[in-house]
């Protein structure tokens, strides 16, 4: 017989309101996830619709300043992608620990309060922007003050729940060991943006030290867990196959992430040696995660198995090809100090930082989501139909949207930097074409495929009918 959510002191009813079951999954605990990926979902979707909105100034710029400030959208924005990031790679962590460590997680009604400090500091970072024009004024962390106390408490609570399972469990798995290791120094990173130095080139030396270490070290870590959790669990490969390569990109990311943040400092005043060292050491540490998708393939092949959840398959591999390409050679094609002193700061920049967060983050949450969701809601079942149309719509409409600031950017850099036009005279050559397709992929092709994911997340869980349906048994 079916059970519903009854966990012993957190909060009373929230299986009955959300449809969750504890039919399909080992642990009652686990369910604390869907919280975090319901209100991911929901800020994904308000992230794709402040892109466009902050694309429109481009368009309106006069009229659009005065209902919603550029600076103001762009921060939200931001803000809006490390948010659903961050809950939606939580959420898959609350839901794989318990297995990996075969436990109830050590306090359920931690994490549902760690989630409530979250959405708190979220709508409060976003309320300071809007209504108090207040910001700390650097990109991704400008989030004032006390928002950021909240965010940190959050992880805090975040790592004491995730390890304290782990310590009573005495279960200290490659993929869980990794993931509190990321965590950990997100934790870490994320305290020098309590500290403010005077001189800006100091405090951008170490304000890199969070975003670089945050996207080419910590989030690395983190990914590289939930993506062996997932090749495990869908396709029945070997755990010591996932743990070599989680073993790897520790390695890399201890040899070349931390040394590799020396691309950042090309521009700001540091010693020139900079310029060797920020080359080298730079697109290392995606190897792994790429190896590791290959490595299943070879085994499913050896096997012959194929993966229990097609959806999650389709954002599994897309994940770990986008990472490769968008964060790997699309960044470093372009930190090259031969390169990077032409095309810093052009809409070239724009076009890796989209491909590599969506590819190298997005699309994992996406995909985790896409495999725990319908075992949360004890789906027997699953339409595959709409997840498969909203990855190729989210595929193709990133693909061509980092085409479009591409193309904008080689236009930009060679009349602005080579030809030595006027700044606002070159914006007015590329502007055009460069707003045009951005958004025309962006309305037409992306946002309908965020769209369709949002409906899909919604509609999992529900009897599925048709052909189209498949087991969500594994």
């Amino acid at each position: 017989m079916e059970q519903q959510m009854s966990l012993s002191g957190a909060i009373p009813g929230l299986g009955e309101r959300f449809g969750l079951s504890t039919k399909r999954i080992h642990y009652r605990s686990q369910l604390v996830a869907y919280p975090y990926f319901l209100i991911s979902a929901i800020l994904f979707f308000l992230q794709i619709i402040f892109g466009l909105l902050t694309a429109a100034y481009y368009i309106w710029p006069t009229y659009w300043d005065q209902v919603l400030p550029f600076n103001i959208s762009r921060s939200t924005h931001l803000n809006l992608l490390i948010f659903w990031l961050l809950l939606g790679l939580m959420g898959a962590a609350f839901y794989f620990i318990p297995e990996e460590t075969k436990s109830e997680l050590f306090s359920p009604k931690m994490a549902l309060i760690q989630f409530g400090i979250l959405v708190v500091a979220g709508l409060g970072t976003l309320f300071s922007f809007w209504f108090l024009q207040a910001s700390r004024g650097k990109p991704f962390t400008e989030s004032p003050m006390p928002w950021p106390i909240l965010i940190a408490l959050g992880v805090v609570l975040f790592l004491i729940n995730v390890g304290t399972t782990i310590v009573r469990a005495k279960r200290w798995t490659a993929i869980a060991v990794v993931l509190f290791a990321g965590m950990l120094g997100l934790a870490l990173t994320y305290l020098i943006n309590f500290v403010f130095f005077q001189n800006l080139t100091v405090d951008y030396y170490w304000w890199w030290w969070i975003i670089h270490l945050w996207v080419e070290g910590t989030w690395e870590l983190i990914a590289a867990a939930v993506m062996a959790y997932l090749l495990i669990a869908l396709t029945g490969v070997e755990a010591s196959r996932m743990t070599r390569w989680l073993y790897a990109e520790v390695f890399l990311t201890l040899a070349t992430g931390i040394i590799g943040i020396g691309h950042h400092y090309y521009w700001i005043g540091t010693p020139k040696y900079w310029l060797l060292w920020g080359a080298i050491f730079s697109a290392f540490e995606p190897l792994p995660i790429a190896l590791m998708v290959y490595d299943t393939f070879v085994s499913m092949r050896h096997r012959q198995v194929e993966p229990s959840n097609k959806v999650t398959w389709y954002f599994l591999v897309g994940s770990a090809v986008s990472h490769f390409i968008g964060a790997g050679l699309w960044g470093f094609a372009q930190t090259l100090p031969q390169i990077n002193k032409w095309t810093h700061g052009t809409q070239i920049t724009a076009s890796h930082g989209h491909f590599a967060f969506f590819g190298a983050f997005g699309m994992l949450v996406l995909a985790a989501i896409y495999y725990m969701l319908p075992k949360l809601k004890g789906a027997e079942r699953i339409q595959e139909t709409r997840g498969k149309w909203a990855f190729w719509l989210m595929t193709v409409g990133i693909t061509l949207m980092v085409f479009s600031f591409t193309i904008a950017g080689v236009v930009q850099t060679y009349l602005y930097r080579l030809v030595g036009l006027d700044f606002m005279l070159v914006r007015t050559q590329y502007v055009g074409f460069w707003i045009f397709f951005v958004w025309l992929f962006g309305l037409v092709v992306f946002a309908p495929g965020v769209t369709i994911y949002l409906w899909d997340f919604f509609a999992l869980g529900r009897p599925a009918k048709g052909r189209t349906a498949i087991s969500a048994a594994a």
